[in-house]
């Protein structure tokens, strides 16, 4: 038993090297051979590699498939096999003879049906070192929406600190006007029968003493050293926000608390009877008596219109204040959006805004190109002469074009790219995008496969190529 699960796992181990190592002489055979004319998971000017064995093994012909790799032609010409009628219509192009052997036929369509797949890299959490000391990632602040939120908190301060101002001047006036000092002598022999109390008089004290004071508060924000990057004139920082948030929030309490004690000492000057009269109503009614104006149910006779409809009467109630004020508020919104976008037009509509992100995303990019020097396309191309230059437009030649149109350049599928006929123009603008771009009658594209200064490099290499005896001229389109 013992010997016979040693068997089976050598054996399945040596199925899967084989796969794997098939696979791998696969790779490099297809890139070597037909990578030029073939993708694996589309059209190209061949058709797509992917699940043809099996195409052809389900038409019956899987063993004429060598013989189309191997000639195309001479299959085509015996009239035997179906799917080779069916392809050879599929480019204008011929698919050249292929110098493989059945083995090295099907190493590539195991590549082309089983491509490996490859290895994604660890995360860096699971390949640190669990030792090692955790790097803490600081994200920079959005100073531009941070300084808009700046302006709008420090408008807060200002507002909160002017109510602060007349809260307080209201209470210092009230303190030192004569009314309130009669009465307030008047209420300081009733303190032990429930008037203000020694404790009250010295807090009122106490307090008009801070506000009669000319101290104040500054607080001073400081832009940071010039930036070589843009940037708002300051920079706020987030522990800026949150301090002015707070800012706020203690000076509102303030405003309630100076509210409050103004309350207070307004009710210490009143009489009894003048007290009874005011009649406190709870701060949800007085909110909604703001929101809605509605007329009490007692007074509703004083709007009551005279005519009746079937019984029903009719009440003559104003619009609700909230609707009045929201209604008011569009037109205000839409008198500044009106100067904001088609007068003044100082504000930018949608279309212009699009057009303006596309125009800076078209100067990042050219500045990037021009930064990596692949600033490089038909418009400017030039022919290069350095023998270095020369010599990467062969290395990529030999790798990517020799399939059609030979190792010299002589043709194949290709036309013939050393004599002075071309089809599509010989000037180095010409030759660039007709790589670049492909064309109709099979050349593929290459702009997938090379950057713009590899374009350049295989155009001037192609321009340099000694003449050659191959394939009879093609195109109208003399060289002098």
């Amino acid at each position: 038993m013992k010997k016979l699960f040693i068997k089976a796992t050598v054996l399945i181990g040596l199925t899967f090297g084989t796969i794997t190592t098939q696979a791998q002489d696969g790779q490099a055979l297809f890139k070597s051979k037909c990578n030029t004319c073939h993708f694996l998971d589309k059209a190209s000017t061949g058709p797509m590699l992917k699940g043809v064995k099996q195409k052809w093994t389900d038409a019956g012909e899987a063993e004429m498939l060598y013989q189309w790799v191997q000639n195309s032609t001479g299959l085509i010409g015996t009239g035997k096999s179906k799917m080779a009628n069916e392809i050879k219509g599929f480019s204008p192009m011929e698919m050249p003879a292929q110098q493989v052997t059945k083995e090295e036929i099907d190493a590539i369509l195991s590549y082309v049906d089983n491509p490996p797949v490859a290895p994604t890299a660890p995360a860096a959490t699971a390949s640190a070192d669990a030792s090692s000391p955790a790097v803490e990632v600081k994200t920079k602040p959005n100073y531009k929406e941070n300084l808009d939120t700046f302006y709008l908190l420090l408008g807060t301060v200002v507002a909160l600190l002017i109510t602060i101002i007349v809260l307080s001047q209201s209470i210092l006036n009230l303190i030192k006007s004569d009314y309130f000092k009669n009465k307030l002598a008047a209420q300081k022999a009733k303190e032990n029968n429930g008037g203000i109390s020694s404790g009250m008089l010295t807090w009122i004290l106490f307090v008009g003493t801070i506000l009669i004071s000319n101290s104040s508060l500054a607080l001073t924000f400081t832009a940071p050293g010039e930036s070589t990057e843009p940037a708002p004139w300051l920079k706020v920082e987030n522990s800026d926000i949150y301090f002015l948030i707070v800012i706020n929030i203690v000076l509102l309490g303030i405003i309630v608390y100076l509210k409050s004690m103004f309350n207070r000492l307004v009710g210490l000057i009143k009489t009894e009877k003048e007290k009874e009269k005011v009649v406190v109503a709870a701060p949800l009614k007085k909110i909604n008596q703001v929101l809605t104006d509605v007329v009490p149910i007692e007074e509703e006779h004083k709007i009551l219109l005279d005519h009746e409809y079937d019984g029903i009467r009719e009440l003559d109630n104003n619009l609700p204040p909230w609707w009045v004020w929201g209604f008011f508020a569009t037109i205000v919104f839409a008198i500044i959006y009106l100067f904001n976008f088609h007068i003044f037009e100082t504000g930018d509509l949608q279309y212009k805004a699009y057009d303006k992100e596309m125009k800076k995303a078209d100067a990042e990019v050219k500045a990037y190109l021009s930064k990596m020097a692949m600033n490089v396309d038909e418009s400017n191309v030039t022919l290069l002469t350095d023998k270095s230059e020369i010599a990467k437009g062969k290395a990529l030649f030999d790798a990517n074009c020799v399939a059609c149109h030979n190792p010299k350049g002589e043709g194949n599928i290709g036309p013939n790219l050393t004599d002075k006929n071309w089809i599509y123009g010989f000037d180095i603008k010409e030759v660039f995008k007709t790589i670049k771009l492909g064309t109709a009658n099979g050349m593929p594209e290459h702009n997938s496969k090379f950057n713009p200064i590899q374009l350049q490099q295989v155009a001037s290499y192609v321009l340099n190529l000694p003449e050659a005896k191959g394939k009879a001229p093609q195109g109208d389109i003399i060289k002098k």
